[in-house]
């Protein structure tokens, strides 16, 4: 089977707000499977968001575990990423997803991946799958230039990615908090 492309997603921290979107292509080989996937969410009672890109079932199995180790590191969403990429990298099951998680919060934002990655951007802008680098670029231009809210930031870059990466679309879903 080809390998599967899917999802751009992005997020922006300014002015004390937070704002994370995703597109929605899904894209097998040459063709798009489907167009409006939904692979962000909030957690925490909103506190939290979160998004994914990669296979849809280990997104999925990823959000399941973050939302356990926020529960028991409520406040914490450092220390709850750090438990959540130990377990990962350990063991024998997670370690074989094959996602990326995009959790953020309005004072932190992270990646995490199975090798046990915890990346902390630098300007509080992170993007994870195909059209990540187009969205990041757009976001850190778009932040520097204008006085635009985040989540206009993010729809904004979401739109650009998509109209470069043929593995992205515009059928976007922002979240804030």
């Amino acid at each position: 089977m080809p390998r599967i492309r899917s999802t751009t997603i992005l997020s922006v921290r300014r002015d004390g707000q937070v704002a994370l979107g995703g597109d929605g292509q899904v894209t097998v080989g040459d063709t798009v499977m489907k167009a409006t996937a939904q692979k962000v969410r909030t957690l925490a009672n909103g506190r939290l968001l979160a998004g994914f890109a990669g296979s849809a079932a280990d997104g999925l199995t990823l959000f399941q575990k973050f939302e356990e180790k926020i529960e028991r590191y409520p406040d914490n969403l450092r220390r709850a990423a750090v438990e959540l990429a130990k377990d990962w990298r350990s063991d024998r099951v997670l370690r074989r997803l094959e996602a990326l998680l995009a959790v953020t919060d309005r004072e932190n934002s992270f990646i995490l991946s199975g090798t046990g990655d915890i990346i902390e951007p630098d300007d509080g802008i992170l993007a994870i799958g195909s059209g990540g680098p187009y969205a990041l670029a757009s976001a850190r231009a778009l932040l520097a230039s204008t006085a635009l809210p985040a989540a206009d930031i993010v729809r904004r870059s979401l739109e650009i990615a998509g109209e470069i990466c043929i593995y992205s679309n515009n059928r976007i879903t922002i979240l804030e908090a």
